[in-house]
Parts: C-alpha cells; sequence; structure tokens
C-alpha cells in the first residue's frame, strides 16, 4: 500500500504519540492529519495539525484510515460526564466525520474489559463506543485493549496514574503468576499493533492485550 493519507485523533497522548512516530516515519503514508484540542509537538511536512472543538467539529479531509486514541479519566476529567465526552463522543464524532469523508478503515484504542453492559462506568462507555463503531459501515475496523499501559506520560505534561506504575511493579516481581491479556503493556506495542492491522483492515478484528506485547 502506497501514498495512504490518515487522520490521527489523540496524537498528543501515551500511544497517539506513538502512533504519530510511526506514521511520519511510514514511507507508504503521504500525509498525517492530527485532530486534537492542542497541535502535536511535532513539525513535518508530511504533517498538518487541525485544532478543533469537539462538540462543533467540522468536515474532515479525506483519508484512507483513521486512528482513534483519545482518552482521559475520570479524575483528569472532573466527571463521569466529561469523561465520557472526550472517551466517547469525541471519538464516535471523529469517526462519524471521518466515515463522510470517506476514511474506510480506523483503529481504536479502547481497554481491557470494555463491555457495554459492564456495571463499572469506564469499561461500559469504552464497550459503548466500541458497540457504535461497529455499527458504522466502515470496511475494516481494529480495536486494540491493552491492559495497563506502560509509557513516560510525564514526558506529555500528563498526571502519573498510581495503577499503571504498581502494575508495572506488581508485574516485573509476579510476572510469571499474571495472565498475558493482564500484563502491563508497552504504549508502542499497542501503536505498532494498529499500524500493523488497520491498513489491511476488513470486517471487526479485536486485539488482546496479550497479542500485542512483544
Amino acid at each position: 500500500m502506497a501514498n495512504r493519507i490518515v487522520i490521527i485523533a489523540g496524537a498528543t497522548g501515551l500511544v497517539g504519540r506513538e502512533l504519530l512516530r510511526g506514521l511520519l516515519a511510514d514511507p507508504s503514508v503521504d500525509h498525517v492529519h492530527a485532530v486534537g484540542r492542542r497541535s502535536p509537538p511535532v513539525e513535518s511536512p508530511k504533517l498538518t495539525a487541525h485544532v478543533v472543538n469537539f462538540a462543533a467539529l467540522p468536515s474532515l479531509p479525506a483519508a484512507d484510515e483513521l486512528y482513534l486514541a483519545l482518552g482521559t479519566t475520570i479524575k483528569v476529567a472532573g466527571s463521569q460526564a466529561a469523561f465520557r465526552a472526550i472517551d466517547h463522543d469525541a471519538n464516535l464524532a471523529i469517526a462519524k466525520a471521518a466515515l463522510a469523508s470517506g476514511t474506510k478503515r480506523v483503529g481504536l484504542v479502547s481497554a481491557m474489559g470494555a463491555d457495554a453492559k459492564s456495571s463499572i462506568f469506564y469499561s461500559r462507555v469504552k464497550g459503548e463506543l466500541e458497540d457504535e463503531l461497529t455499527a458504522l459501515p466502515f470496511a475494516g475496523l481494529v480495536i486494540a485493549r491493552p491492559s495497563l499501559l506502560v509509557g513516560t506520560r510525564a514526558e506529555l505534561g500528563q498526571p502519573t496514574r498510581p495503577g499503571e506504575e504498581w502494575g508495572t511493579v506488581l508485574s516485573n516481581l509476579l510476572g510469571f503468576l499474571i495472565p498475558p491479556n493482564y500484563k502491563p503493556i508497552k504504549a508502542a506495542d499497542v501503536a505498532q499493533a494498529l499500524l500493523s492491522a488497520v491498513p489491511r483492515a476488513a470486517g471487526t478484528t479485536v486485539l488482546l492485550s496479550g497479542t500485542m506485547r512483544k
């Protein structure tokens, strides 16, 4: 595949940063449109940043693929409603806008345990988004469900997440007791799994954390 045009949402996040890095380094990608609340701290002739209001999203450029890496936490967002506005509403709005512009394939950074019927609010929101994206007529959808992410959030100006830090410590000590899907995973591994799967995706594919770990 060559001459690919790609849209990425959430390029300033932990996985999004790795996705953007991989896309810009890929000679088969002609141009990347980064959609977000702020521009990524990267310059490239292949990159155009679109600073947008997710609640009033403009039309998006024509593209072959879309990568959705928008995400926050309830603590950072400040409330369940604010969390849902980012993790569900913004991702879904971008997907619909990309579909309208002709995008055929999409990759989503979701989470282990995503389930629209879950009693856990976080997992339920993630699952609802997965279901709604599956219902859209994309030619291919790849859903990545990582476990606890490993990466340096401080470099991105993000607060550290104690759960991720403790998960990494426990995995280092007791990794042989932890099932593969629940071991911490590097953000770069999640990004690479999506970058490999999305360009040729057909139908819906779910990548569990254990299969993405290197």
